[in-house]
């Protein structure tokens, strides 16, 4: 087996859920039911606040999450049916955000993941499925670049293929 290579900084950036949106979701989320924050045994959940990996103790959340309902909202745009809601983990309390670095969030040798591409509407353009290999950060940097490489993409979001959960958005550089 040969040793893997350190992260390299990340061409096209992951965006965690914003700072204000949190706020919100730590209330009442977006399908109106209220946040029920609970302490994790295992760790493991990914976090979309941060970024990261949730520890074993840290008070967590799983909220209902609509990413491109809040990203159409900023834009004056509606998305009509491509308007989708789903589960996600955050703190339970601010966290003050990923710590910063490189690569790519939650991309791990062998993980199954999905690009799905999105126009300045809010509608699907299209997808793509990746097996993210041995070497996760190049196989995502290289379908970001091929997303982004068609002038109609405005956002991809990434998402996790075995659930569909929505890991993080990539908006165009």
């Amino acid at each position: 087996m040969t040793p893997r290579s350190a992260p390299r900084p990340a061409l096209h950036a992951a965006r965690p859920v914003a700072p204000a949106t949190l706020a919100g979701l730590r209330a009442r989320d977006d399908a109106g039911r209220p946040c029920r924050p609970y302490e994790d045994p295992e760790g493991g959940a990914p976090l979309r606040c941060c970024l990261r990996r949730s520890r074993p103790g840290e008070r967590i959340a799983l909220v209902t999450y609509a990413p491109l309902r809040r990203w159409a909202a900023e834009r004056g745009v509606d998305p009509g049916a491509y308007d989708e809601q789903g589960p996600v983990f955050i703190h339970a309390a601010d966290c003050g955000g990923p710590a910063g670095g490189s690569g790519h969030p939650f991309a791990h040798p062998g993980a199954l993941r999905t690009a799905r591409r999105y126009d300045a509407r809010g509608h699907i353009l299209g997808g793509r499925a990746l097996s993210l290999g041995e070497d996760p950060d190049t196989v995502l940097e290289q379908a970001l670049a091929e997303a982004f490489a068609d002038p109609e993409v405005a956002l991809v979001h990434v998402r996790a293929t075995e659930f569909g959960c929505f890991l993080f958005e990539v908006r165009r550089p």
